[in-house]
């Protein structure tokens, strides 16, 4: 008589946190100049660079690059008498974020490893928009200050060995991945910033790729979502 065959698993792996914290520490060195060099308005006026602008509207503009299979996603814009810590702080108050997200569920802390250094869950569940429904992904965020007062806040998945080790995936839920993502805020005169959002998403499971790049199109969307948000609650003494 044959055995049964064996159940199948996903791997996990226990990680400290003082590893985990030189990991993250390492990969987002390389996010943060991913998103430096896209903000870099020099570089995007060269036509060498690899963005091919898709709209240009109202002080908005929407750009995309492929990067290997998926396609990489910019969206900048002028926001004015917005600061960049209005911008910021509204950005980085995850668990506002379903204001400027609806298909998000949760947003969660899932741990600290320094006051600039977090993890995090995002979870979107069954009434998310069909590319969403049932996904999660478990990101790190990094926010640096950059010695000209450039806020840059890099954002993306851990890989899913270490994500399973810290929060094992529940029920039914696919988890994505967030690739170099995240935000460059720059200061410019009159209390206004300059915002580029930077997004490259694997939504994981089967999806044709022109619904993983429309999925990722409306993703740089939400930052008129967050603009108005920032101009709404405008934060005391800032400069």
């Amino acid at each position: 008589m044959s055995s049964p065959a064996p159940a199948p698993c996903s791997r996990s792996w226990s990680i400290s946190e003082d590893s985990l914290r030189r990991y993250v520490h390492f990969a987002s060195e390389s996010c943060i100049q991913e998103l430096l060099s896209a903000s870099d308005s020099n570089r995007a006026a060269n036509d060498n660079d690899g963005w091919k602008v898709l709209t240009l509207e109202n002080g908005v503009e929407i750009s995309k690059r492929r990067s290997g299979s998926l396609h990489t996603f910019r969206s900048r814009w002028l926001l004015r008498s917005v600061s960049p810590q209005q911008f910021i702080t509204v950005a980085n108050a995850i668990d506002a974020a379903k204001q400027w997200d609806p298909d998000l569920v949760e947003a969660k802390y899932i741990k600290d490893l320094e006051d600039n250094l977090s993890i995090i869950r995002l979870r979107f569940g069954d009434s998310s928009k069909p590319l969403f429904r049932k996904r999660e992904f478990i990101v790190y965020e990094r926010r640096e200050t950059m010695e000209d007062g450039t806020l840059v806040v890099a954002v993306a998945s851990l890989p899913k060995e270490i994500a399973a080790g810290l929060h094992p995936k529940q029920n039914n839920a696919i988890r994505g991945l967030l690739l170099q993502s995240g935000w460059v805020v720059e200061k410019l005169e009159d209390d206004s910033c300059l915002v580029t959002y930077v997004v490259q998403l694997d939504p994981a499971g089967w999806l044709p790729k022109c619904f993983v790049n429309r999925l990722n199109t409306k993703l740089v969307m939400i930052i008129e979502n967050l603009r108005k948000l920032a101009q709404a609650c405008p934060i005391e003494g800032d400069t």
